[in-house]
């Protein structure tokens, strides 16, 4: 049986076509003296099939808690003794964190909603929000939703909405036990709906829910499946007061594997650090990520927990001698 990271240095450095959930599960099961290679390789496919520029985004919440959906991981949902409150952001907080996001050189703002789905009254505060951001700053809008309807999409269209974000969080075998509100496949019609409408697809997951190795491959299949242009990677920082909230979190090698993998099953995919790379991998962890196929990073903090600076993010990629991707590239 052939090497698979030889296999993947063929198929997929060479070639540009990503593994197959068994070559995926191969990689995950590399031992540790192993991982080094494997990081190298998946490095050498980024360089390859998406250059040298790192996407930076920032990203702030609309709507904060009080969710009505019982995702296992999230301290949002109003269903678990969490001690994240229901809380609307006012559209001049929004501006300035737009404004905020851009002075780090991020070409990316993302609108986020802890919602199953967007009622008239959040579309009314994202078209004010969106208008007001424009007015005010040059910087490509995302939104985060949750599950849309057809006339929602068409409507995101019609705003300029750069790139719609809809984890699937986890594989589709999973999914039940981290979820049991709504279905993974409600999940994937929003996805498909976004992309036949011309906006970007931003589709990702948590690694470390609980999930087997065999079930992390099966949701890198899914997702090459999709072919989103971005893969927001977070790896589980337990929540207080949520069903997940006891779990350890991922193994530092385990999380560098699923990097690794996760490149050489989409090739020409923006894989982007998420939430939890800091309690999961640290300073160290994060440098060996950006060198083993991530080329994407959200910059601050996230929705519900701490980041790093972004400052220390920018010092970083300056170190490794990674440009920022600017804006006008992606306009």
């Amino acid at each position: 049986m052939p090497d698979i990271l030889d296999q993947a240095r063929t198929q997929v450095l060479d070639g540009g076509v990503g593994l197959d959930e068994a070559g995926v599960l191969a990689v995950l099961r590399l031992p540790d003296d192993r991982l080094s290679a494997a990081l190298q390789l998946a490095h050498e496919v980024r360089m390859r099939w998406c250059g040298p520029e790192v996407e930076v985004e920032g990203i702030v919440s609309l709507k904060t808690g009080g969710c009505p959906e019982d995702c296992h991981f999230c301290s949002q949902s109003g269903l678990f003794a969490s001690p994240v409150r229901s809380v609307w952001l006012d559209i001049p907080s929004l501006v300035e964190a737009a404004k905020q996001t851009a002075k780090t050189g991020a070409t990316e703002f993302c609108i986020v909603a802890a919602v199953r789905g967007p009622d008239e009254r959040l579309m009314r505060q994202l078209r004010e929000g969106v208008a007001a951001i424009r007015a005010e700053v040059e910087i490509n809008i995302a939104a985060s939703l949750g599950i849309l309807t057809q006339a929602q999409v068409d409507e995101l269209v019609e705003l300029g909405i750069h790139r719609y974000n809809h984890n699937l969080e986890t594989s589709r075998s999973y999914f039940p036990n981290v979820v049991t509100t709504h279905s993974w496949e409600e999940r994937w019609e929003t996805l498909r709906m976004v992309r036949a409408s011309g906006m970007e697809v931003c589709c990702g997951g948590i690694i470390g829910l609980g999930e087997t190795v065999e079930q992390r491959a099966e949701f890198a299949a899914q997702l090459a499946e999709l072919d989103p242009h971005e893969v927001p990677l977070n790896f589980l920082n337990p929540r207080p007061g949520t069903p997940l909230g006891d779990r350890s979190p991922v193994a530092p090698r385990d999380a560098l594997r699923a990097i690794a993998a996760f490149r050489l099953a989409m090739p020409r995919t923006i894989l982007r650090y998420a939430g939890g790379r800091e309690i999961t991998l640290g300073d160290l962890g994060t440098r060996d990520g950006l060198l083993g196929g991530i080329n994407a990073v959200i910059v601050g903090n996230y929705l519900t927990t701490l980041g790093r600076p972004a400052s220390e993010d920018l010092a970083l990629l300056a170190e490794l001698k990674m440009p920022v991707k600017a804006l006008s590239a992606t306009i």
